[in-house]
């Protein structure tokens, strides 16, 4: 069983970025999934989650507006389009199950590696 989160990068302040996140070992469809982040210092926070029961998007205060989550249940894989990223978006990004969505915070339960992403002023 294996989350596979790749696209990451650096970018400027503006700019754009696609995440994907591949699994390996178990289907998505029938999973809340989404991203969550860690920034160097900080406390991990959550971003984004797609449901599996009605496939409602669920953001972060601070994305909404900028991030949509989306999935395609065909290649099994999950993306994060982000747009318009501000310096405070850098962070190592995280692709994770959850087990349930409470006021639009997704309660992650496994993941696996994550990509960076840097956005420069």
């Amino acid at each position: 069983v294996q989350l596979q989160a790749s696209g990451g990068g650096l970018v400027q302040a503006g700019g754009s970025l696609r995440l994907s996140c591949a699994a390996f070992g178990f289907t998505l469809e029938h999973l809340t999934i989404g991203w969550f982040r860690q920034a160097p210092g900080k406390e991990r926070e959550g971003v984004s989650c797609i449901s599996s029961s009605d496939g409602s998007a669920h953001y972060r205060d601070s994305v909404k507006g900028r991030f949509t989550i989306s999935r395609d249940n065909a290649k099994n894989t999950v993306y994060l389009q982000m747009n318009s990223l501000k310096p405070e978006d850098t962070a190592v990004y995280y692709c994770a199950t959850a087990y349930g969505v409470i006021a639009d915070n997704c309660l992650f339960d496994t993941w696996g590696q994550g990509t960076q992403v840097t956005v420069s002023s």
